[in-house]
């Protein structure tokens, strides 16, 4: 046998092996979404759920188990180190490594920043910067000691982390943060067959978002920021980072995917409908 056919067949077996993934806050919406996309994309053999209530990840692990894939629920609030390495123990603990780390876990408050209390950026900075370190660190001990060894790590950020949003400059603060983090575990990890990369949501029809499905006055507001003029469903998001982790991307680290309808592209240059139907009869008259 060639050494040639020989790396072939360990990487082929290396493929076939189901993996194991961990995604924080996927009680609801896009954590929900990926969790539920993972276990039906049969390339997993377990799946954990994350919540700061156990029977919310819990009611998310049942319907993975219905779809033939083994899922436990981890009861953790990320913005506490001693949860986040409970978290990540536990799943090893269970299932004796893991593939796939999916920091989802995210809090968001509309705040004047004259009025924002240290409590409250340490509470979201906590969350939403912090948590996804601590779990991640805990993560790649894991990572580069497994067989096969390697892993991958998908940060779920949001377009905030390059549109500012006022009256909440601590989740765009955490969102801008781990934008470069994101870059520099991706650098720091290549040689130890680690990925990396970002998925920052723009607009989404999740429970966050609820004032866009009961206030029409902002949602016409928001969707004149968005090229595409709709809003994104939980599912968009969770099909990026279902071929993020999977072998399809494996040459991917270090890169940011905006699910946003395009509302990082300068939406105020863009071209109205109306300008389009001017230019085109201007063009016809020209003819």
């Amino acid at each position: 046998m060639t050494l040639a056919h020989r790396s072939r067949i360990i990487m082929s077996d290396q493929n076939n092996k189901k993996k194991v993934a961990i995604i924080t806050g996927s009680s609801e919406g896009i954590g929900r979404a990926i969790a539920i996309a993972f276990a039906k994309s049969k390339e997993y053999s377990g799946i954990v759920t994350n919540s700061r209530k156990i029977e919310r990840a819990q009611r998310i692990s049942d319907e993975i188990n219905l779809l033939d894939c083994n899922s436990i629920a981890i009861q953790a609030d990320v913005s506490k180190e001693s949860d986040c390495i409970k978290l990540i123990e536990e799943t090893n603990k269970k299932y004796d490594r893991i593939d796939v780390l999916v920091n989802n876990a995210g809090i968001q408050q509309d705040v004047p920043f004259e009025e924002t209390s240290i409590e409250e950026w340490y509470k979201i900075i906590g969350v939403d910067l912090t948590g996804p370190f601590v779990c991640s660190r805990e993560a790649v001990k894991h990572m580069k000691q497994q067989h096969p060894r390697g892993g991958c790590i998908i940060n779920i950020s949001s377009v905030h982390q390059t549109i500012p949003k006022p009256h909440y400059v601590p989740y765009a603060t955490s969102k801008a943060g781990i934008e470069m983090m994101t870059k520099t575990m991706a650098l720091e990890l290549a040689k130890d067959n680690i990925r990396v990369n970002l998925v920052a949501p723009g607009a989404i029809d999740t429970d966050m978002n609820t004032i866009l499905r009961n206030d029409k006055t902002e949602l016409d507001n928001v969707l004149k920021l968005i090229p595409m003029g709709k809003i994104g469903s939980a599912n968009d998001v969770a099909n990026v980072v279902e071929f993020l982790a999977s072998n399809k991307a494996n040459y991917i680290t270090g890169a940011s995917f905006f699910v946003d309808g395009g509302m990082t592209l300068y939406p105020g240059f863009g071209v109205s409908a109306e300008h389009d139907t001017e230019n085109h009869s201007n063009t016809a008259i020209r003819k």
